[in-house]
């Protein structure tokens, strides 16, 4: 039977996660998917594991050199026949009902060409943090996407085969036909240059469902540079809009900078960077006081962290983020409930 769901998995030295990511996979209550595990140049044990599990509905697929996500994600595509194209990093997990529900979606919503769910963080170690990735799930604009990106993550989105095959291109710097989805030239960002794609140049909407489906995993403390460089990424994405929606950007661009820079001052606060976090809070300010107005207490909230990252030790800094998170965790837990999303789906 030809599978209605491909699953792509780009696997790049992930040998401490990438078994749990598959299980997530195969323990999925709707069955009729395959799994195409694209080896992206790893030099770890992450293809021996991908080798010792057994079941007729994976495939491997090898690049000789590690050529990133985008590029991974486009020789999965390529290799694909499902109708639907569903992404899952290998460092993240499922809820065993997330495909049910997104086939659910998008057969019944005909005119959706990228369904996604809402997401759970888990640490570094695997751990449910019981926090929630919050985004708005309907009346998603393309401007609503730029400034936001309510996907959230790579591992979050079930897309429509025809909406990729309309936003398809020819790579110019390969001889041969070379069909790209995702833009190779990314490292960062590919997701929502990809998705704008969509938004901006097509027919298809965009729809969130209210349930938890996506485990998250949040990575151990990086440095600054890091930030920077998800920063220089963002930029040259919005350069590359500018091509083929001018007019969006003229009205978003300083607008989805000040989000970019609040969104990157989150980051900086997880990862221990107080100094950084506060350069990009206030940054973001200026850049456009107007988002104060608009997410007020996503704002302060980010503020208040940044500084009290700064000023406090680091052990006083934990109890304070400790005691927000378990009461901000609680309030997200019963507002996904009043979204009619079940108990068992609320991790």
């Amino acid at each position: 039977m030809t599978p209605r769901v491909s699953v792509i998995m780009p696997i790049y030295n992930v040998q401490h996660f990438v078994k749990s990511a598959i299980n997530s996979v195969l323990i999925q209550s709707f069955t009729n998917f395959e799994l195409i595990l694209v080896n992206d140049g790893s030099t770890d044990k992450s293809v021996d594991i991908c080798h010792s599990i057994h079941d007729h509905r994976i495939r491997i697929v090898n690049h000789t050199e590690n050529k990133g996500l985008s590029a991974a994600r486009n020789t999965g595509i390529r290799h694909a026949i499902g109708k639907y194209i569903a992404f899952l990093n290998a460092d993240d997990m499922w809820h065993s009902d997330k495909l049910k529900m997104h086939v659910k979606h998008l057969s019944q919503s005909p005119k959706v060409g990228i369904s996604f769910s809402r997401s759970s963080f888990m640490s570094h170690k695997g751990r449910l943090i019981h926090f929630y990735q919050m985004p708005q799930l309907t009346g998603i604009t393309a401007a609503h996407l730029l400034c936001r990106n309510p996907v959230g993550n790579g591992s979050a989105a079930v897309i429509r085969r025809e909406a990729l095959n309309d936003i398809r291109f020819q790579a110019l710097n390969h001889s041969e036909n070379y069909t790209c989805y995702f833009d190779e030239r990314f490292r960062q960002s590919e997701d929502i240059e990809c998705w704008l794609r969509i938004m901006a140049t097509t027919e298809w909407k965009m729809e969130g469902i209210p349930a938890p489906l996506t485990f998250y995993r949040l990575s151990q403390r990086g440095v600054s540079s890091n930030i920077m460089k998800q920063l220089a990424s963002w930029e040259m994405m919005i350069d590359k809009a500018k091509q083929f929606a001018p007019k969006l950007l003229k009205r978003h661009e300083q607008d989805a900078r000040a989000y970019q820079h609040r969104y990157l001052a989150r980051q900086a606060i997880r990862n221990g960077q107080g100094k950084n976090a506060i350069k990009l809070i206030n940054s973001a300010l200026r850049i456009s006081p107007s988002i104060l107005l608009n997410e007020t207490s996503r704002t302060c909230v980010t503020l208040t962290a940044a500084y009290l990252l700064w000023l406090l030790p680091s052990a006083l800094y934990k109890i304070f983020e400790n005691i927000g998170q378990y009461f901000m965790g609680h309030v997200q837990k019963v507002r996904i409930s009043k979204d009619g999303v079940k108990s068992s789906l609320i991790s």
